[in-house]
């Protein structure tokens, strides 16, 4: 973690009050309703009508998007690494795995798109990830490459998924949001 202390203190429970109290039980994880919640939405509480918004458009990236899954979460995972998110990138080590990438290929995600072993299309997706980071708009070539499989909206949803994890996880860096009981910390080695 890039800060071992939160800037921005999440919620307690005890500190449920308002606007917050009304909302932060939908955000509940596991089989009972008095599941645990994560520390993103336990910190963006804390400005309550910001969170009501930003999770209408969180939700249409996460689970409402044109691309497969496997596409979004390498994505993710990509940007995620290049922001030095931790918390991003373990929250969505875990759900990684729940669509199928392997743990050899979130190791790779850390390497990008010129590691050998990517397909060209998940290594354009890299590289579109890569792009938008360090030049806030992807190539004629990735571009190219990505339409060749994608229509309109799910190019669309490539740029808005990485914009979206781009911000993300500049709150989750600032903020200073801690990771979650569970989730992985970064990989520790390279393949």
């Amino acid at each position: 973690m890039r800060l071992s202390e939160p800037r921005i203190r999440p919620l307690e429970d005890s500190e449920w009050t308002g606007k917050a109290a009304e909302m932060l039980p939908r955000f509940r994880r596991g089989e009972t309703s008095d599941g645990p919640v994560h520390n993103i939405f336990r910190t963006l509480a804390r400005h309550p009508d910001l969170l009501r918004r930003w999770t209408v458009f969180g939700n249409h990236v996460l689970s409402k998007s044109t691309l497969p899954s496997r596409d979004r979460e390498i994505l993710i995972l990509r940007i995620g690494w290049l922001c030095q998110s931790e918390y991003e990138f373990g929250q969505h080590t875990r759900i990684g795995r729940e669509v199928g990438i392997t743990d050899e290929e979130i190791l790779r995600i850390t390497v990008g798109p010129d590691a050998s072993e990517w397909d060209p299309f998940e290594a354009s997706l890299l590289r579109a990830a890569d792009e938008l980071h360090d030049d806030a708009m992807v190539s004629n070539e990735t571009w190219q490459r990505l339409s060749e499989r994608y229509d309109n909206q799910q190019m669309l949803d490539v740029l808005f998924t990485v914009g979206q994890y781009n911000m993300v996880s500049m709150v989750l860096n600032s903020a200073g949001v801690q990771l979650d009981e569970g989730v992985p910390h970064f990989p520790t080695r390279n393949p």
